[in-house]
């Protein structure tokens, strides 16, 4: 396990929400305390809908892990962003297609490192590791990620519901271009954001709340902004569309609203 200290106290504020436990609530998981079930509550009462799209999110993490592997032949996955362990973790859907898959896991908050033994569990032919580390100290976390991904061959980058926790004024896109530039040829980008502009009218309150109850606050994009992630990439069909769609079939009910989302390839 890479920057994860393991010799010292995993030191966990329970009094202030945090995202990744907020997020584990919503998915109806029990990792989490008072203040991120409180700060959770106060968000669904600004959007009901919003459990719905957080479960939809981890479809979506299915789908295309499954289609990265199965379709396109990615042995290597790169997941930043990786919130409390759940049923279907990237590793898990990515070896059950290939047991040799290699994956790296990245997250910042102490409750996700306490649980990352749960990443660990790798077939005897692949490999995980979780490094303990912020997307914003990018170079820290490819070299972390080199010792396990072999970065001159394909590679899923994988930024599920992360990039709406980095502000406009820490260069969010700087951010993506540094991790596509470090990928190869035939690597795919895969994001998926939360909306400014598909619920305006609840979606402004709910992110107000968000803000003012968890410790990592967040900046909603449209789907213009979104777009500009994959600037120079080739989207893959359908495009950017809402992640309750992307190759869901028949699986999404009618009006249903989640977020933008895309699949898109280094060339």
């Amino acid at each position: 396990m890479s920057d994860s200290h393991e010799s010292e106290p995993i030191r966990i504020d329970t009094t202030a929400a945090h995202s990744a436990r907020v997020y584990d609530y919503w998915l109806g998981g029990t990792t989490n305390f008072a203040a991120d079930r409180a700060a959770g509550d106060a968000v669904l009462a600004a959007r009901p809908g919003l459990r719905y799209s957080v479960q939809a999110n981890r479809a979506f993490l299915v789908r295309v892990v499954q289609w990265l592997a199965a379709d396109m032949g990615v042995r290597q996955f790169l997941d930043i962003g990786t919130g409390i362990p759940s049923k279907n973790n990237t590793h898990e859907v990515a070896q059950a297609v290939n047991p040799a898959t290699q994956v790296v896991y990245v997250d910042n908050d102490p409750i996700v490192l306490a649980h990352a033994h749960e990443l660990l569990k790798s077939t005897p032919e692949g490999a995980t590791d979780y490094i303990n580390g912020d997307l914003r100290d990018t170079e820290k976390l490819l070299r972390g990620a080199s010792r396990t991904l072999d970065f001159s061959q394909p590679v899923g980058i994988l930024l599920l519901g992360v990039m709406h926790h980095i502000p406009d004024e820490h260069d969010p896109y700087g951010i993506v271009a540094q991790l596509v530039a470090a990928a190869a040829s035939g690597s795919y980008l895969v994001i998926s954001h939360p909306a400014s502009d598909l619920l305006p009218d609840t979606q402004g309150e709910a992110s107000k709340r968000y803000n003012q109850h968890v410790a990592t606050g967040q900046r909603l994009r449209s789907r213009e902004e979104v777009a500009r992630f994959f600037d120079g990439l080739e989207l893959v069909e359908p495009g950017l569309v809402q992640w309750h769609q992307w190759r869901a079939g028949d699986g999404s009910p009618d009006g249903a609203i989640t977020g933008h989302s895309g699949v898109a390839r280094v060339p």
